[in-house]
């Protein structure tokens, strides 16, 4: 590996201190725009009758399922 010698050593970081300086004072020049935020609450949603289900989902659900325990499909858990 080559070593680095004193005097390159204070080289580079006298041009690390430039490049830092250099783009903070662009940074310093750089105008945002200031973003107003809603004050009122949203997300929510007026409660509302539900979608009618198919009748037979729940049978033919039943039906393909492999494993069965009641009412219940029973399913892998954690199998790869």
């Amino acid at each position: 590996m080559n070593e680095i010698n004193e005097q390159k050593r204070a080289e580079i970081q006298k041009q690390a201190r430039q490049i830092l300086e250099s783009f903070s004072k662009a940074l310093a020049k750089v105008k945002l725009e200031k973003k107003e935020f809603k004050k009122e609450t949203g997300g929510f949603r007026e409660e509302e009758q539900g979608l009618k289900s198919d009748a037979g989902f729940r049978e033919r659900m039943f039906e393909n399922a492999p494993n069965k325990s009641g009412d219940n499909i029973v399913a892998e858990k954690k199998k790869w």
